[in-house]
């Protein structure tokens, strides 16, 4: 059986770490908790489950502590967890017959993350695969017997094991403060890093949040070594700070370069919505419809989902305040889209 060694790093989460480490400390032979500066009870409650706790000046960097955490690890694999995740008594068994069984090859193993769709940041499944379990130390392997070569990519095992994400509040705040620092430091960030600005912004942004990102995202419009993706992208960050600004000719802007290229759902919500504010509901409604029949996400599921049918219903429901002799046939219409939302 393989041993496994537990690592998290942690901040003042006090209120949700027992839980994390009453439901995994009985599947591990080792737990190490990386503190990046709690004020809370955090490293008082650590120290009831394990002797290994640690403290990691923060730098604004969450892969740096990770990094750090997994160098005071010890076993066969690491468990990477977060301290508002949890694992039931099924799934618990599912971990334990794991460890019996595990193929010392495999280099990774993946679980299946359950999110609360009311918490997600740059989620847009309620349910996706992650890799979560990883071996300590790889070994390289030659592979080929002809012009062979070694083996660069890790062995990966899909397992069906499900770890529920159950955080108490969003962490976008925190989040967006790391994207706004880097990149005021004049750090340019990857096409990754930048897709999961713009897909947390639309999931948990506020307003002042697509407002401090606009400058970023513009500037990345006139950089040649970005690509077309990542224009729609920013064309949709910059469309819904311009429209939640009041800037109507810049909205309209930003839109258009949208519509006239590759037009999005994301964009056609923003359409729908300024339409909407304006009264104007049926030219809403036809941009809503647009969303979630025409168009696809570049960012959220949401904005050919539950975005596009929730106003849709709300569109209807106007006109049919506005037009007595339609109002059956609207609010017929309403119903049957909120519907759609269950």
């Amino acid at each position: 059986m393989i041993s496994v060694c537990l690592c998290m790093i942690v901040k003042n989460e006090a209120k949700v770490l027992s839980r994390c480490l009453d439901s995994f400390a009985p599947l591990v032979e080792e737990i190490v908790i990386v503190d990046t500066g709690s004020s809370d009870d955090t490293k008082e409650i650590a120290a009831r489950y394990t002797d290994k706790i640690y403290d990691f000046s923060w730098i604004g960097d969450f892969a740096a502590a990770r990094n750090f955490a997994f160098s005071k690890a010890g076993c066969d694999y690491i468990y990477s967890a977060d301290a508002d995740e949890c694992i039931d008594e099924e799934n618990a068994r599912k971990f334990l017959a794991l460890k019996e069984a595990m193929d010392p090859q495999v280099e990774m193993v993946q679980m299946w993350y359950v999110n609360r769709h009311d918490l997600r940041t740059t989620d847009n499944y309620e349910k996706d695969l992650r890799p979560k379990l990883f071996k300590r130390l790889r070994n390289f392997v030659w592979i080929d017997p002809v012009h062979e070569s070694v083996r660069l990519d890790p062995l990966v095992f899909d397992s069906d094991i499900e770890i529920l994400h159950m955080p108490q509040s969003l962490h976008s705040g925190r989040d967006f403060t790391i994207f706004v620092n880097k990149l005021s430091s004049g750090e340019k960030l990857s096409k990754k890093l930048m897709h999961m600005y713009a897909t947390e912004l639309f999931m948990a942004g506020a307003d002042k949040d697509f407002t401090d990102a606009a400058p970023f995202f513009e500037g990345l419009l006139y950089d040649p070594d970005r690509g077309e993706d990542e224009r729609m992208e920013s064309y949709c960050v910059l469309a819904h700070s311009a429209r939640v600004n009041g800037e109507v000719n810049a909205f309209f802007k930003w839109a258009l370069k949208n519509i006239s290229i590759k037009p999005c759902s994301e964009m056609c919500c923003e359409l729908g919505r300024y339409y909407f504010t304006a009264g104007d509901y049926e030219e809403a409604s036809v941009w809503f419809i647009n969303a979630c029949q025409e168009t696809e996400a570049i960012l959220i599921k949401d904005a050919t989902e539950r975005i596009p049918y929730a106003m849709l219903a709300q569109c209807y429901e106007k006109m049919a305040s506005l037009h007595p002799e339609m109002k059956e046939e609207c609010l017929k219409m309403a119903v049957s889209y909120k519907a759609m939302l269950k």
